[in-house]
């Protein structure tokens, strides 16, 4: 897989402060926003945000103006992760390579739910990230296909649908999401 421009990666860079001070809040923000949202949803509280990021509710504030800024933010930076995530597994076997970004993309599905209640799917930040997230995924569905590792009679649309049903299902712990996630991709491994 070779390194290409995904429109979700220059959201991200344009939206990110450059001084080291400001980006080092930015980040804490976005890492803590992530983890309020996941555990309370779209109503999290930007205090308590603003808390866990250990700055002040201003500085949440200058770096994301709007609640809703906040929110489309994170789903970019979600997003543009997992971007990454398929270009750094590439180069292991396919199999491995797709079942590592579809893990990845089980933990993304929980972000993502918050910030969906409080975002409308039809933004141009959602057509990027959507058009990021297929475009380094696909590919990894498509190698392993090639190498007789995965289902022909499905395509990646149909992969994310399965993996995002099973992740809007609420599980005891991360560990028994995972045998879930294990036992569901059995059933897309072909006998090789």
């Amino acid at each position: 897989m070779t390194a290409q421009p995904f429109p979700v990666s220059e959201i991200v860079a344009t939206r990110r402060p450059t001084r080291k001070d400001a980006a080092r809040n930015y980040d804490a923000l976005l890492a803590a926003a992530r983890e309020a949202f996941a555990e309370h949803g779209a109503e999290a509280s930007l205090e308590d945000i603003a808390r866990r990021a250990g700055v002040g509710i201003g500085t949440l504030y200058r770096n994301f103006p709007t609640r809703r800024h906040l929110f489309e933010t994170v789903y970019a930076d979600e997003v543009n992760t997992l971007v990454q995530v398929a270009e750094e597994v590439a180069d292991r076997e396919p199999w491995d390579a797709l079942t590592a970004w579809l893990d990845r993309f089980a933990d993304y599905m929980v972000t993502k739910r918050a910030v969906r209640e409080a975002l409308n799917d039809e933004t141009e930040i959602f057509a990027a990230c959507r058009e990021s997230m297929y475009g380094a995924g696909t590919p990894l569905l498509e190698r392993a296909q090639r190498a007789g590792e995965a289902r022909t009679d499905m395509d990646f649309i149909d992969l994310l649908r399965m993996v995002a049903g099973i992740t809007a299902t609420a599980f005891d712990s991360a560990e028994q999401r995972k045998r879930v996630l294990s036992i569901a991709l059995d059933g897309v491994r072909t006998k090789v």
